[in-house]
């Protein structure tokens, strides 16, 4: 899946910059002695993540085509769309100062001499962007049902292979040969797309409530593009698991879809206002101290 992909692509460049990060700064205070300890909290992440994401998705296959499973989907898409919302603010927020809040986390744990210590900063770092890729995963997995009926996970499996390759081996080209890529315009390239995805989230949202019974208003189909290209088709999947793509929806679903999209780009656009009035205040002063 194309969406898996993207979402890998993403979280492994964000994880594995975050690793080297931490390997850095021991090897620059010359305790290369520690990287056994992150190894073990990024061992231990993995680990933990893979665990939990496998036990949630072969339990929810016992409840196919159930009520419950409606309500379990749901629930991930609303956890799943928040958390993108939300880490397309904070990586906006922390992306410069992400570096200097690591090494300052480092310095406390080595100063005190806590290998558990380091070994939970990098399980924390490396686990929470797992966790949020599994979250996506399965939710994309959801969203790609159809009839209740989780589909083959062959393609997220490739899809999380290629992104995870890509993502890695971004992430060793620029600290091998520079900074010669702009991560903040990659990322943002990058969380645009996801915003797209979880505009579509949203709308799969609104269509499960609409189908449970929770909101019973415009809940009529608008058109139906099925005979063109069904959702359910490699082409449809794709459509909808990145853009969002839906051959029946119904006047709510477009709404929520349309709305969502709408404040967020307007929040990100003053927020980056914002950031671009404070940095030119901030660096004002030291310009007139100069002259």
């Amino acid at each position: 899946m194309v969406a898996v992909g993207v979402i890998f692509l993403r979280e492994s460049i964000e994880a594995s910059m975050i690793v080297s990060i931490l390997l850095a700064f021991l090897d620059k205070i010359g305790r290369r002695d520690h990287y056994r300890d992150i190894w073990l909290g990024v061992g231990g992440a993995l680990i933990f993540v893979f665990a939990g994401a496998t036990a949630i998705y072969f339990t929810i296959r016992n409840y196919v085509g159930t009520t419950f499973q409606t309500v379990f989907e749901t629930c991930t898409y609303l956890v799943a769309a928040t958390l993108l919302t939300f880490m397309t603010f904070w990586m906006r927020k922390h992306a410069r100062s992400m570096s200097s809040e690591l090494r300052s986390k480092m310095e406390d744990a080595t100063s005190r001499r806590q290998r558990f210590g380091l070994a939970l900063i990098a399980f924390q770092a490396v686990g929470r962007e797992g966790l949020e890729t599994a979250i996506f995963t399965l939710a994309i997995l959801f969203s790609t049902s159809s009839g209740g009926v989780i589909p083959n996970t062959h393609g997220a499996i490739w899809g999380a292979l290629v992104g995870l390759s890509g993502g890695i081996g971004i992430s060793l080209a620029i600290f091998r040969f520079g900074r010669r890529i702009n991560l903040s315009k990659f990322f943002a390239v990058v969380g645009s797309l996801l915003m797209l995805f979880a505009a579509g989230l949203v709308a799969d949202i609104i269509e499960n409530m609409q189908q449970l019974g929770w909101i019973p208003i415009l809940n009529r189909p608008l058109w139906s593009t099925q005979g063109f290209m069904s959702q359910s088709s490699s082409l449809g999947d794709v459509f909808h698991s990145l853009l969002g793509y839906a051959d029946h929806p119904t006047a709510l679903q477009l709404g929520s879809y349309v709305l969502y999209l709408i404040v967020v780009i307007s929040s990100l656009v003053l927020y980056g206002r914002r950031q671009l009035r404070a940095s030119i205040s901030e660096h004002a002063p030291r310009e007139r101290a100069i002259a």
